[in-house]
């Protein structure tokens, strides 16, 4: 193992050292053992800075803990959301950064109090893998909204190390913020669900967008609009996507379901649309004008935003106050509501389409989602090269 040839050869250096007394060499020594004892190598691919290129990277993750699962990585979704903290475009990333949290894999080790896992068994994790357990979000299972969250990759553990996400080979997570995957889910699939996924059903269940009959508008046919149109059909909802890409209709409907498709720069078919949705569900990462698409909703209509912009939406007052009008926000569900849409997708057999991929064309992958190169989701396959 690179850590303990490291060690060995230190104990070595000073030992033969006129520097150093034996005694404070073997100290050393042990002080660098004991250290590789509470924790455990790991290998993936990290950005080391605001340009994003992700390489090789070699790091520790803790030992598995009384309440911790470990988990040999399978596959992992790259989410938009990578993109934008791989280049820091949010302000916030720590380097090195280690991307992803759309995680899939096998239980290797369970802790002491672990009972709803056993070595063996498939797994998920999400966007977040901690949080504080005591705040109002918390005791509701809404953990993505407490303030003391921590995200699976790029942020500040318990034990106050960074943590690293899916672009690698192994994790180990609290228990709480494990997910169990259906047997009937092909594990390649259902990564994205654990962001893409949830980042969709959650909103269609907390703002009643999810009752047969209503009228649900899709911005964006992508990662996540692509599962939203398949989670809304689900429920028995008539679909419109919107989008700017005319090449995306035909599928939409056809192998989507979608039951209209209607271009937003086409003024003609916008109008054809307006004031006939009861919500939108908006995927779109970047900024885009919100007014066109506040006219599509009926009087008490709501519009919901799940796509994350670095900059700013701008929300017209008149449109929002004539209508009795919301537009909102949300991200991932909590973890209650994350297992709820695994299961649902099981029973549904919605699943997300994806192009596997070896991590060493994540770089080129990245591109081409900056593009918008992608049907519909890249997963990584990590052991794969």
């Amino acid at each position: 193992m690179v850590k303990a040839k490291t060690a060995e050869s230190l104990q070595v250096h000073f030992c033969s050292s006129p520097l150093f007394p034996d005694l404070f060499a073997s100290s050393l020594f042990q002080l660098l053992m004991e250290t590789k004892k509470k924790s455990r190598e790991a290998h993936g691919y990290a950005a080391r800075d605001s340009s994003g290129f992700l390489s090789p990277f070699s790091f520790t993750r803790r030992l598995n803990e009384d309440d911790d699962v470990t988990i040999k990585i399978l596959y992992c979704g790259i989410c938009h959301s990578d993109l934008h903290l791989a280049r820091n475009e949010l302000g916030f990333s720590v380097y090195p950064l280690v991307p992803g949290h759309e995680i899939v894999g096998e239980v290797i080790e369970i802790g002491a109090n672990v009972q709803t896992f056993k070595v063996g068994d498939k797994a998920g994790v999400g966007c977040i893998v901690g949080s504080c357990g005591s705040c109002d979000s918390c005791l509701q299972n809404l953990e993505c909204y407490c303030k003391k969250s921590i995200l699976t990759y790029s942020s500040t553990d318990r034990d106050g190390s960074i943590t690293y996400g899916g672009y690698s080979d192994i994790i180990v997570v609290h228990q709480r913020f494990v997910f169990n995957i259906p047997h009937s889910l092909p594990l390649h699939s259902a990564a994205p669900l654990l962001c893409a996924g949830i980042s969709v059903y959650s909103p269609m269940r907390f703002f009643g967008l999810d009752r047969p009959g209503l009228h649900l508008g899709v911005v964006g046919l992508g990662g996540l609009g692509h599962l939203a149109v398949k989670f809304a059909k689900a429920m028995e909802m008539r679909v419109t996507v919107i989008s700017t890409s005319p090449h995306k209709q035909k599928e939409a409907i056809e192998r989507f379901g979608a039951d209209k498709f209607v271009i937003s720069t086409n003024d003609e078919q916008m109008k054809e649309v307006m004031g006939s949705m009861d919500g939108i569900i908006d995927t779109v990462s970047a900024a885009h004008p919100m007014e066109p698409l506040m006219d599509l909703l009926k009087v008490q209509g709501k519009l919901v935003v799940v796509g994350g912009s670095p900059e700013p939406l701008l929300v017209p007052s008149i449109p929002l106050l004539m209508g009795r009008k919301i537009v909102a926000g949300s991200i991932c569900g909590g973890t209650k509501e994350t297992q709820e849409m695994l299961n649902f997708a099981a029973e549904n057999k919605i699943e997300a389409d994806v192009e596997i991929i070896p991590m060493s064309y994540v770089n080129t992958a990245m591109e081409r989602l900056f593009k918008g190169d992608i049907k519909y989701r890249f997963v990584i396959d990590p052991i794969s090269v």
